[in-house]
């Protein structure tokens, strides 16, 4: 495995690098306060998507036709610097989550009219999407109980559920979803799901309320909703795919969205520990710096250790799947999933404890870097399905030995 950036990629990371001086971290001073509170993002955002398509720094996630064309692994390090903001950051070059599953998922699996109407200002940076699978009344860790049942009625499906916790819903620009339920619950347990495309305008369709992450809306970058579907009616070409592959599409769908997590992690870990370092040169308590205080030192070292074994796992990961596809990459993907998320936290923990009062507050971002690091601890499965199923793998090999 060879790690170091090939010259398209170093091209890539100087623009980008260039990108995030000049225009993204001067937005974040007044980013929340330009938000207007009406779940659309504030206006920098269009400035900053234009700027990116001129610098041709758009789409960069996507493989093939549709995109940059980058490998996962040339993706990885630039990924890494859109966590350094992730509010901001990834929308701008329209390699934000959900939207960029979403797009893969049309890419791969949508019909050409499908691909036409939808992904196509998808790519655009246009319209919004959502992605429509957690429900409340069952344990969506196991995407099998799903309840929403989609019902074929001759040229239409009926779609009858609730769903939340649906990110970027709240935003108006929000124009279609993908939602999975169940069409045959009778079937086999894993083809018993389908997904379709449901336009945000489609009768019985309904956004009852936006929803908290440990009390931020993130409204700015879509928030969360609450949605009911009651006798909602779309025609049955809006099935991706075929009836019964739903769970098959979404796990296509979760790998790369995983790894594109832990991508952006890396880098909120480098920029907490970036902050931590500058607050500990700054700061002085008992006649020292933070910075000569031991167990300052011992926090900011642990947490290079830590970024530079996560890195390496990462950078694994995407290698894989590069080389022998997502699913030869199934077991350090779930590794990463599992690993990377906690290692941020805990840095951006201790980064937060070395700024004291300020840690918790507006005037730095560690407080909204903890809270996504941590709800990424639950996002696209726990932390404890991961290594049930990674658990289960590794004693597979030694079964019957």
């Amino acid at each position: 495995m060879d790690f170091a950036f090939d010259a398209h990629t170093e091209d890539y990371r100087k623009r980008l690098l260039a990108f995030l001086d000049e225009h993204v971290y001067p937005a974040e001073a007044t980013f929340d306060e330009d938000y207007a509170g009406d779940w659309s993002p504030p206006p920098v955002i269009a400035r900053l998507q234009a700027e990116a398509r001129a610098a041709g720094l758009w789409n960069l996630f996507l493989p093939g036709e549709h995109g940059a064309g980058l490998s996962n692994l040339q993706y990885a390090p630039l990924a890494e610097l859109t966590g350094r903001s992730p509010a901001i950051a990834p929308p701008a070059l329209n390699c934000a989550a959900p939207d960029t599953g979403n797009m893969e998922v049309l890419a791969q699996f949508g019909s050409p009219a499908q691909r036409e109407r939808w992904l196509r200002p998808l790519l655009d940076g246009s319209i919004r999407s959502a992605f429509a699978m957690t429900e409340p009344q069952v344990a969506s860790s196991d995407a099998t109980n799903i309840g929403t049942r989609i019902t074929r009625d001759g040229d239409d499906y009926v779609i009858n559920g609730r769903k939340f916790y649906i990110s970027g819903a709240m935003n108006p620009n929000c124009r279609i979803f993908i939602v999975m339920g169940k069409t045959d619950p009778e079937a086999a347990r894993h083809v018993q799901q389908s997904m379709i495309l449901v336009p945000r305008d489609t009768p019985g369709l309904t956004v009852r309320r936006g929803m908290t992450v440990f009390g931020y809306d993130d409204g700015d970058h879509g928030g969360h909703a609450e949605m009911i579907f009651d006798d909602v009616r779309v025609p049955a070409e809006n099935l991706i795919g075929e009836e019964g592959s739903g769970f098959a599409i979404s796990q296509a769908r979760l790998g790369p969205g995983r790894i594109h997590h832990c991508m952006r992690l890396i880098g909120m870990a480098e920029r907490a520990l970036e902050l931590m370092c500058r607050r500990a040169l700054d700061r002085t308590a008992f006649g020292k710096t933070l910075a000569e205080q031991g167990v300052v030192q011992d926090w900011i070292a642990e947490s290079r250790v830590r970024i530079e074994q996560a890195r390496l796992l990462v950078l694994k990961a995407a290698w894989l799947m590069d080389t022998v596809g997502n699913k030869g990459a199934h077991t350090e993907i779930q590794a990463i999933k599992i690993i990377v998320p906690r290692t941020t936290e805990w840095i951006v923990d201790k980064a937060i404890q070395a700024h004291g009062a300020a840690g918790v507050g507006q005037d730095t971002p560690l407080a909204r870097l903890w809270s996504q690091a941590r709800t990424l601890r639950l996002a696209d499965g726990p932390d404890e399905v991961h290594k049930r199923s990674l658990a289960r793998r590794e004693l597979n090999r030694y079964r019957g030995a």
